[in-house]
């Protein structure tokens, strides 16, 4: 399949070229330490898979061989050659994940980090007030909660007023990790109409996964009106197809699982595909860091649509009419239209 897509959630790739160590934790969502290769790892089968070719190198070629290979070629020429073979045509940006270490791909919108921002004028005289000039006057096409990382999902999101808002301020230490900010922020995102995403499911082990499941949003999601993106979901994709279909106003993805389940990605594409309207769902490949992924998540979704629809199809249950259609909507239309591109 070679349909373009717009990828509504990613990250840059590292400014500078990473030493193997770095290369193998950049594959690894948990970061496990040394005694476990990246490479033994199913993305990292898959990087060996996928990646190589565009390297010189035969498919499987060894992880020594990989990484030759990869150490051999210029940095500017790596990161350009897997970002323009994965077909973006637009990408939507959190640029709020080390962005000193990160450069982003273009062309580009960006999407503001709610909690990032809430730090940034917890100093502020007026903390309600900053915040709220600051989203106001913010060129983004979105905003972004990473309250999962920081409160678990499980909490209050009823629209706390300002004077809690600004008693929770004072005590903040420097990082928003209080449930009433957190509800602020993604309260006056919503109120501004941006399309607000919520980190949802798989991440690293500074999320508490048990909190992340998306079923704890169902009062945030009841009290706004603004488009609720559900990000990567995974393990908890049916729980999310399920709220895409209950609300009108859900949408989701399933973001960098994609990746990190390798060969498995076809079941998982499969699954997303169960319950869920196809015009609330969106590609996203979550990529950070290795340029590798922003690559093999775009081509390990389209491999994952090509599978599953054209078996669709080869029986009887889909047209081809059907499956280009669903597969130009959740690869670009639903992002075009949610965000407004």
């Amino acid at each position: 399949m070679s349909v373009r897509l717009v990828d509504h959630h990613v990250h840059g790739w590292f400014t500078e070229p990473t030493d193997r160590a770095g290369f193998e934790a950049a594959l690894n969502e948990g970061a496990s330490g040394p005694v476990t290769s990246g490479f033994d790892l199913p993305l990292g089968v898959a990087v060996r898979r996928w990646c190589a070719p565009y390297l010189g190198l035969e498919p499987l070629a060894s992880p020594d061989d990989y990484w030759a290979a990869r150490s051999a070629t210029a940095y500017d020429a790596l990161g350009r050659t897997f970002v323009d073979a994965a077909g973006v045509d637009h990408w939507i940006v959190d640029t709020g994940l080390t962005p000193d270490l990160v450069t982003d791909p273009a062309p580009r919108s960006e999407v503001l980090r709610l909690e990032h921002l809430l730090e940034q004028v917890l100093g502020e005289d007026d903390v309600v007030g900053a915040f709220r000039q600051r989203l106001a006057t913010a060129d983004v096409v979105g905003a972004k909660t990473i309250a999962a990382y920081r409160t678990g999902l499980d909490i209050d999101w009823s629209r706390p007023d300002d004077a809690a808002v600004t008693r929770a301020a004072r005590e903040a230490s420097g990082r928003v990790a209080d449930p009433v900010l957190v509800a602020f922020g993604a309260h006056e995102a919503a109120a501004r109409g941006l399309p607000l995403q919520v980190h949802t499911g798989l991440g690293d082990r500074d999320l508490d996964l048990r909190r992340a499941d998306p079923l704890h949003l169902r009062p945030l999601i009841e009290a706004v009106e603004s488009p609720v993106l559900l990000l990567h979901c995974y393990p908890f994709h049916r729980h999310a197809g399920y709220l895409a279909q209950a609300y009108e106003h859900v949408y989701f993805d399933v973001g960098p699982a994609v990746n990190h389940l390798g060969a498995r990605s076809v079941e998982l594409v499969a699954e997303s595909l169960e319950l869920a309207p196809f015009t609330k769902q969106l590609y996203s490949s979550d990529a950070y860091g290795l340029p590798e992924l922003h690559f093999l998540g775009a081509h390990l979704w389209r491999r994952a649509m090509g599978i599953v629809l054209g078996d669709w199809v080869s029986s009887g249950d889909w047209s081809q009419d059907d499956a280009t259609r669903v597969t130009d909507l959740i690869g670009s239309g639903n992002a075009r239209r949610v965000y407004g591109l």
